[in-house]
């Protein structure tokens, strides 16, 4: 479970559309007809690796960007035409953009200012703003005299100071170094959720999509692959770039030989994958088998050497050719007879194992049937 989905918005779909959104430059497309509808209050993240378009699909958002074609609608109002000065929103830069010649306060107060507002109200909102991101005591101070996390904090204080409607973020935590980014996570969520401000957020950082946001949506040479929750789109991806682009996978070719309706039966080079459904393809297709590397147990021992039948499907025998220990986990690599590798993630539930899997090693990999997810495309 994602820190934004514990406490999910009430969807209201369509506070924010997207209709079939298309940005060009020159004769290059950038974003090819994007369609997408976002609920009021929820944390949206787009993910994709550099040059996806999803900086673009942002920029087009605050109005840096003229679409080349299609509409975004935001509460009903059409920000076709509308300049970005005058649009409901606000963004938040990776770099902060804070002004160093100011202090923390009036950072803070710029854009209330620029809006006119009386002393009395610039002062109150400030305020708030100082307390809702715990920096009450740091107005005085300039930018170059916080951390790192302090100046995020400063600038998402400044972003909803005039309470917009829709918040953009731009890699929000790319400036922070690991450790930092991961408690800001949590900040940074309760903030917006407290707040109530729907937001989009773009990054390219997968574990802080999947903390952070209710959805995410992936996107590939400008077009939308797949959305949805973060636990969908890992467990669930709809084709192989989702799949593949997603954590860590195995994916493993093979021909779709039986297909009933309660089960279905793949066969590859190495092994013969049961899936525990139906697939919507004919007998002799090929298809590829997304196998997860922490849904596989590694044993050193051939587990139907003694009283169990061998079965038929989801395991494989092979050679160790890789260890990696990884603190919580340990990452084995298997090398496979047909020269395929088979990455395997398990568990350090003992400080000191009495007969540790090492390189070299014949070993066996079984997994259960749901784990197996099958792609056609």
């Amino acid at each position: 479970m994602t820190l934004a989905s514990q406490r999910a918005p009430t969807p209201q779909a369509d506070f924010l559309q997207l209709c079939d959104l298309v940005k060009n430059y020159g004769q290059q497309p950038a974003v090819k007809h994007v369609n997408l509808s976002i609920a009021k209050g929820e944390i949206f993240a787009l993910l994709g690796s550099s040059g996806c378009g999803k900086t673009t699909l942002l920029r087009m958002l605050a109005g840096f960007e003229t679409p080349t074609s299609g509409r975004i609608i935001l509460n009903g109002q059409d920000l076709a035409g509308l300049p970005a000065y005058a649009r409901p929103l606000n963004m938040m830069f990776q770099s902060y953009a804070l002004f160093p010649h100011l202090n923390v306060w009036d950072n803070i107060a710029f854009g209330l200012r620029r809006d006119g507002l009386g002393k009395a109200q610039v002062q109150q909102q400030v305020q708030a703003m100082l307390d809702l991101v715990q920096l009450s005591a740091y107005g005085q101070r300039k930018p170059h005299q916080l951390s790192g996390g302090q100046q995020q904090r400063v600038a998402l204080a400044r972003s909803l100071a005039k309470k917009p409607q829709l918040l953009l973020l731009d890699e929000p935590l790319g400036a922070l170094d690991k450790k930092l980014r991961e408690h800001t996570q949590t900040e940074l969520v309760n903030i917006l959720q407290e707040v109530g401000v729907t937001c989009v957020m773009v990054t390219h950082d997968q574990e802080e999509a999947m903390t952070m946001a209710t959805r995410i949506g992936v996107m590939s040479e400008g077009r939308l692959l797949q959305v949805g929750p973060p636990g969908e789109i890992y467990e669930t991806p709809s084709n192989r770039f989702v799949a593949d682009f997603i954590g860590n996978i195995n994916l493993l070719e093979g021909r779709l030989t039986h297909n009933a309706a309660d089960h279905a039966v793949i066969e590859g080079v190495d092994c013969t994958h049961l899936i525990p459904h139906s697939v919507p393809l004919g007998l002799g297709s090929a298809v590829t088998v997304a196998l997860r590397p922490e849904k596989i147990r590694l044993s050193s021992q051939n587990p139907f050497a003694m009283d169990a039948p061998a079965s038929e499907h989801n395991w494989v025998q092979g050679t160790l050719t890789e260890r990696a220990y990884c603190g919580s986990f340990t990452v084995y690599q298997m090398s496979l007879k047909s020269g395929q590798t088979l990455k395997i993630s398990a568990a350090n539930m003992d400080r000191q194992p009495t007969h540790p899997l090492l390189p070299g090693q014949q070993a066996w990999a079984q997994w259960p049937a749901s784990a197996s997810v099958v792609l056609t495309s």
